[in-house]
């Protein structure tokens, strides 16, 4: 029974959406069947090089990321020293930074007037690929470090002492073992970047379009929902051959290692050398992962006159005369109230989702809860607007339809970081429970809840955040007087002059501080390394 939860909740709030839109992509009029949508996809020039493009800066990304994140990976998993879990714990914060957020971060950065404007990066590839890298750098640290400390060093010593250079020994020895890590860390990314969406619409501008962006362009700007929905199409089967190839060479990678506890693989930097590794890496976090957020805030406080709160009171005086004037701490609540109710259902739906995993191993419900892993949030949003609008699904003037949307981005990490703290609970102390005379309900009371209680609040941590940061479904089907504080960055950030874009970064300082507090929370109550993405 509890499998019908996440399996009707999918199939009413993401199958039928994503049929529909491959409906409305096939066949856009009453005659049937019609293939000029797609054949448009195919013969415009434009639209080829919206294709060709997504892919090209998802796959730069994806090395330069993996490139850059792979040193810092092995430096938080080989070496011990003061101050590591806080580092590890700062490195997670910008993958759980709304995409709005990381955007205007960099627009500060790279703009005019900012620390780095003399580059001429601003709204450059150049750009975009940076604010990937920054975005993406904890998928790589995490993955890969995962699968790193508990390799055992002795096997790259050994090869070192018959012979082999320090790159030999780990081009021969260490390379192979991680290799399906790597292939992990490199498909998520890709697939992140490849489905990129804030950063796109707000670093690349008109100049730079993605498959993602071209999407939001041709329905809420040309109103062209079948040349939209034969793109999605495109993506839809470009993520699909995506995730096939990355399973194929998962199944083909995997082997038997001889892994250690993370505690015996980890040292004291000893060497001058060893001190280099650890400094140099904390400089490049520092100057990657810290420098747009320390120029973030610095630009919220950079008034005309001189530093002060300026930025934060406009955010309650700007565009007061307009219709779609909200009050910021409207829209504060706005988001918090969607992202708790969100929360809610994640951790609901997800957790049934999780004890089934955990007990059964089901491969199709797990291939259904993981498919909006590989899905975007602009296809989610695209299709709750145009499949839910006629009865019994009429919820086109509903305010759920955002948490709901929310909750189906944050349901697979719920499920991922739940399932194998499930599967981890030992048999044997149900077994001993039982034995001792306590019936089922008390023997899952006593040693289940206990366990699955505090990954719950792990889950619904890390879907909190990523609720309260959700720009791309959010922006297709929020109320124009409801925003959420992602939209309302972006929407100033729309608007012209200095006084405007202030406020955009103040209002995502508010944003990043709320989102960072939460994930830094989620810490506190992990058990051990299991349930990290």
């Amino acid at each position: 029974m509890l499998a019908l939860v996440p399996l009707a909740f999918f199939a009413v709030f993401f199958v039928y959406p994503v049929a529909t839109i491959v409906a409305r992509g096939l066949a856009p009029g009453d005659a049937g069947l019609d293939l000029d949508p797609l054949r448009e996809v195919v013969t415009d020039p434009s639209l080829r090089h919206v294709i060709w493009f997504t892919v090209w800066q998802a796959t730069v990304s994806t090395v330069l990321t993996v490139a850059i994140a792979l040193p810092g990976a092995y430096m938080l998993t080989r070496y011990e020293f003061r101050g590591r879990r806080v580092v590890r714990s700062l490195v997670t914060v910008p993958f759980v930074l709304p995409t709005v957020v990381v955007g205007t971060a960099f627009a500060a950065l790279l703009g005019p007037g900012g620390t780095l404007g003399s580059l001429g990066l601003d709204q450059t590839v150049w750009a975009i690929l940076i604010a990937h890298v920054f975005f993406n750098y904890a998928v790589v640290v995490r993955t890969v470090g995962g699968l790193w400390s508990h390799l055992d060093p002795h096997q790259e010593e050994a090869a070192r002492m018959l012979g082999a250079s320090k790159w030999r020994a780990f081009r021969a020895v260490t390379l192979p073992a991680l290799r399906p890590a790597i292939a992990t860390a490199s498909a998520v990314v890709f697939l992140f970047t490849f489905t990129s969406f804030g950063i796109i619409l707000i670093l690349g501008g008109p100049r730079y379009a993605t498959l993602e962006t071209e999407i939001y362009r041709q329905t809420a700007q040309l109103l062209n929902l079948p040349l939209a929905a034969a793109l999605t199409l495109v993506q839809l089967v470009a993520v699909g051959l995506l995730l096939a190839v990355t399973a194929r060479i998962q199944g083909r990678e995997r082997a038997a290692l001889r892994l250690r506890a993370a505690t015996e693989t980890a040292h004291r930097p000893r060497t001058t050398r060893e001190r280099v590794v650890v400094g140099v890496n904390l400089a490049v976090m520092a100057l990657l992962l810290g420098g747009p957020i320390a120029v973030l805030v610095e630009r919220s406080l950079h008034t005309p006159t001189g530093y002060g709160l300026d930025f934060y009171r406009a955010l309650d005086e700007l565009h007061r005369g307009s219709t779609l004037f909200v009050p910021p701490l409207n829209a504060v609540g706005t988001s918090l109230r969607y992202a708790v109710l969100a929360t809610v259902i994640a951790v609901v739906v997800g957790g049934c989702g999780a004890i089934v995993l955990a007990r059964r191993r089901g491969r199709a419900l797990d291939a259904l809860v993981s498919l909006p892993l590989g899905v975007s949030a602009v296809t989610v949003g695209f299709g709750f607007l145009i499949a839910l609008d006629e009865p019994p699904l009429d919820l086109r003037t509903s305010w759920l339809l955002v948490p709901i949307a929310q909750a189906l981005i944050a349901i697979p990490f719920v499920i991922r970081m739940m399932t194998p703290v499930l599967r981890a609970i030992d048999p044997r102390l149900r077994e001993a429970a039982a034995t001792l005379g306590a019936p089922p309900a008390r023997v899952w009371r006593e040693v289940d809840l206990p366990i699955v209680a505090r990954a719950a609040l792990v889950a619904g941590g890390f879907a909190f955040a990523i609720s309260l940061g959700e720009f791309g479904a959010t922006i297709f089907i929020v109320r124009p007087t409801s925003p959420t504080l992602p939209v309302l960055v972006y929407r100033l950030l729309g608007q012209p002059g200095p006084l405007n874009f202030g406020a955009a970064m103040a209002a995502s300082v508010i944003l990043m501080a709320i989102t960072a507090l939460a994930i830094l929370a989620i810490e506190g109550f992990r058990v051990g390394s299991v349930g990290e993405f």
